[in-house]
């Protein structure tokens, strides 16, 4: 009965949709189906299955009846004894071990296919657990990029490989310190894709075979971050953060029509850019935040606010919810925060959604992924403890609806367990994953 009911929830979902890759269909971090139960308390979310996983920080993403996960294979490091003055968070060390792709039936778990690859790791060793971009899955194509830079295109199917390419080796780069993590974008025949070097901190591949078809910027680091296409003052622009500065570009070409100097430290450009009118928000490590300002003709723009530590909201890992002119972000100093999009000005702050039910769980970098709920204006928060939260985000304040956990935190940062990676929402389910399993929640209403 428990598989048959799996088989039909797409059909008891109104509006179901797939989450093809990272911040969803949109790549806006907005669930648009209805007929979910967000209150926790009402309905709670039901386990349909779990399927072990290797390490990583790669969300899944769902479509066509699977789910896609990349996760790495590989012994316990055990590090040595460090220099004196040593800081744990930027010594590198050589792991070996493989990265994996694995596709999974959306209704039960079951692995339908497999790939695994060579993929030594060289980077900060205390990260170096696994890959971590989500699969992106186009026409069934599924696209994805390992912490070594093993960018690859496989059949959705039956995971064939279609082409592979090294881009830190092709294009004579040294790993990131934490491992290449900027999520590609698909635009028409393209594959846009975060990578580095002179002359090409972003790189267009045709998607269908991987040639190189443009590339543009001339920044060392790429950065972390992920680059978004959105239209700003009736023009289309391919939105990308690099290590240095916040770009606005021209996807098709590739031709740059502005930069900002936005420089995040450690080049921690992580968090993908968020869009209101034609104000761009961008935020990073160390309190960094800001606005960008496009101009009506799309061919330049400044600094609208950023230079003001008391203003805005820093996350560091997650990517920040917009809505009606304001910004809805948790903060690297241990609050979640409503801030003004026009001027940067702190409305309110609260700790409740990034600390553990019972109000334990303070550290160091915490970490929310947001989703927009769209039918009922309820957004969810994913926080680094393992529970999802159902609230309502308003500039009046924080009003939590219900909280329930959902995966166990497995990975150790900083003396305390957490779970650094993003939830996929499709066909009225949420799909979450630690080091050892990938979870599949009901949340849809109705009986089975």
């Amino acid at each position: 009965m428990k598989i048959l009911y799996a088989l039909l929830i797409p059909a008891l979902c109104l509006h179901a949709e797939d989450w093809p890759q990272y911040l969803g269909p949109g790549r806006d971090a907005v669930w648009r189906e209805s007929d979910v139960e967000l209150d926790f308390a009402k309905g709670a979310p039901r386990l349909l299955w779990a399927a072990p996983t290797g390490g990583g920080y790669a969300g899944p993403s769902v479509a066509e009846g699977r789910v896609f996960v990349m996760d790495r294979l590989a012994e316990p490091y055990v590090a040595g004894k460090l220099k004196p003055g040593s800081n744990v968070n930027f010594v590198r060390a050589r792991i070996p071990g493989k990265e994996r792709v694995r596709c999974l039936r959306e209704s039960n778990g079951e692995v339908l296919w497999e790939h695994a690859y060579e993929a030594d790791y060289s980077s900060v060793y205390p990260y170096a657990i696994g890959p971590r971009t989500t699969p992106l899955v186009h026409e069934g194509v599924v696209y994805t990029l390992g912490a070594e830079g093993h960018l690859r295109a496989y059949t959705a199917e039956e995971g064939k490989l279609v082409w592979h390419r090294n881009i830190l080796k092709e294009y004579k780069l040294e790993t990131p310190l934490w491992g290449t993590a900027g999520h590609p974008v698909v635009e028409g025949d393209l594959l846009i894709c975060p990578v580095g070097g002179s002359g090409s901190t972003v790189v267009a591949f045709d998607r269908r075979t991987g040639k190189e078809r443009w590339r543009a910027l001339d920044v060392p680091q790429s950065g972390y971050g992920t680059p978004v296409i959105e239209t700003i003052n009736g023009h289309r622009q391919l939105l990308v953060w690099d290590a240095e500065n916040l770009n606005g570009m021209d996807p098709e070409s590739g031709k740059v029509f502005w930069s900002v100097p936005f420089k995040p430290q450690f080049g921690m450009a992580i968090g993908a850019p968020r869009v209101w009118k034609d104000l761009v928000f961008i935020m990073g490590y160390n309190n960094k935040s800001g606005a960008i300002r496009v101009a009506p003709d799309g061919k330049s723009a400044r600094l609208a606010w950023g230079r003001n530590l008391r203003k805005g909201v820093a996350g560091v890992m997650n990517t920040a919810w917009t809505s009606g002119g304001y910004i809805y972000s948790g903060g690297q100093r241990g609050l979640f925060r409503c801030v003004m999009m026009e001027t940067g000005e702190r409305i309110w702050e609260t700790p409740r959604p990034l600390l553990r039910a019972d109000g334990s769980g303070r550290g160091p970098w915490p970490h929310a992924f947001t989703v927009h709920h769209e039918p009922s204006g309820q957004t969810l928060i994913f926080n680094d403890h393992g529970e999802m939260i159902s609230a309502r985000l308003s500039p009046e304040g924080y009003r939590e609806v219900a909280r329930t956990s959902i995966i166990e935190p497995t990975h150790t940062v900083a003396g305390r367990l957490l779970v650094w990676s993003h939830p996929a929402l499709a066909n009225g389910r949420v799909y979450c994953r630690n080091d050892k399993e990938v979870r599949c929640w009901d949340l849809a209403r109705g009986e089975p």
